[in-house]
């Protein structure tokens, strides 16, 4: 179990590695390598579900140091995989949206899975869930990395969604001439 434990840990800092040299595809391959490895514990530990959901489930046959070491190692993989899939030419933001919310189901104040999850939703055409959770990490964090852009740009959106409904009405009625 600690060989799997660590070599999740070295495919995490492969990973890292890829990252700052930013060769972020590598990168995304690594931390999905290191989860699985993680996978494989969880198997072994006898539980099953959800990577991260290791605490919520019996895992009576991990130490606490293990058991530390496999939700930490997944929570920074599913952070970073998150970081890399934004690096993308074509973004997944479903999958961005995904890992965030896995960060955030055991760490409620993880400022960049906050601020990401607001970029994603964003994306995603959410703007609701995108501002509450863009607020939510300028709350946590107001000078740091959260782009102010998104909430700007979140509130002109806004004021232009029934000029484009409006606009799309007359477009549809249109072709239908």
């Amino acid at each position: 179990m600690d060989s799997k434990i660590q070599k999740a840990i070295e495919f995490k800092a492969e990973g890292h590695r890829c990252y700052k040299e930013k060769k972020f595809r590598e990168a995304i391959g690594k931390y999905h390598r290191a989860l699985l490895q993680l996978k494989g514990v969880h198997v072994v530990d006898g539980t099953t579900g959800s990577e991260v959901n290791l605490l919520s489930q019996a895992a009576a046959k991990l130490t606490e140091e293990q058991r530390r070491a496999v939700e930490s190692t997944e929570i920074e993989c599913y952070d970073s995989l998150t970081a890399c899939l934004l690096q993308s030419e074509l973004v997944n933001y479903e999958r961005v949206k995904e890992y965030c919310l896995k960060v955030l189901s055991h760490q409620r104040d993880h400022f960049k899975a906050m601020y990401r999850a607001g970029i994603a939703f964003y994306h995603l055409g959410d703007y609701e869930c995108a501002l509450r959770y863009l607020r939510d990490a300028k709350n946590r964090e107001p000078t740091g990395e959260n782009d102010p852009m998104y909430l700007y740009i979140y509130k002109e959106k806004k004021s232009y969604k029934p000029k484009l409904a409006c606009a799309m009405r007359m477009t549809k009625a249109n072709t239908r001439r």
